[in-house]
């Protein structure tokens, strides 16, 4: 599976379109892997790394800029897509955005029929906070499966790590969608990266 996944993203990859409301989704022709997070969670960086490209997915010093759902082809002819999601949790954003935000994210999760997986990335360094339980219920919710992914594991000591990955994963298996485990990763280091690839391609079940 992992030698598999790492041809598959070593070869076509492009940018298809962003989606601001449902109505400019692409049409729903192939499986789709979806990636939420926090803002600043390290989610564009990540892409970049699992897709082996340097810029791939813009990455931004402003968290909570991208509002909207970005759409990535992989394959050719296309296997599946990887949907990037506006981040949330971003504390500056008037009210009416972070409504839109919820009103455009849950509406995509209840009727996006293509949708297989979603992954929910967690900075290692803070762990699960507030906004990624409210997170998990909406994907609870909308009985959307997903992983929860550990991001910038790199960042802290392998002691700590350790004990963000045991309280994370317990938090993980107290949900009804999420799969009961976890995975690390480090964008920078590539640390989990090829198994990363390797849960993408069995999750879309291409």
């Amino acid at each position: 599976m992992i030698e598999r996944a790492r041809l598959l993203f070593a070869g076509r990859i492009e940018f298809l379109k962003s989606a601001p409301a449902l109505h400019f989704l692409p049409d729903p022709e192939v499986p789709e892997i979806a990636f939420a997070g926090r803002s600043n969670v390290g989610k564009s960086s990540l892409l970049n790394a699992l897709t082996g490209r340097k810029s791939i997915a813009r990455t931004s010093v402003t968290p909570g800029r991208t509002q909207e759902l970005n759409f990535f082809e992989v394959g050719d002819p296309t296997l599946l897509r990887l949907v990037d999601m506006p981040g949330y949790g971003f504390a500056k954003a008037p009210p009416k955005v972070v409504e839109q935000w919820r009103k455009l994210v849950r509406d995509f999760l209840r009727g996006r029929v293509v949708l297989k997986r979603a992954l929910l990335l967690i900075d290692a360094r803070h762990g699960i906070k507030d906004v990624d339980s409210e997170m998990m219920k909406m994907l609870d919710e909308a009985a959307v499966g997903y992983r929860v992914v550990l991001t910038k594991a790199d960042k802290i000591k392998a002691s700590e790590l350790d004990q963000v990955y045991t309280e994370t994963l317990a938090a993980a298996r107290k949900r009804t969608a999420a799969y009961p485990e976890v995975l690390v990763t480090s964008s920078e280091k590539k640390m989990g990266i090829e198994d990363l690839r390797a849960a993408v391609l069995a999750d879309s079940e291409i």
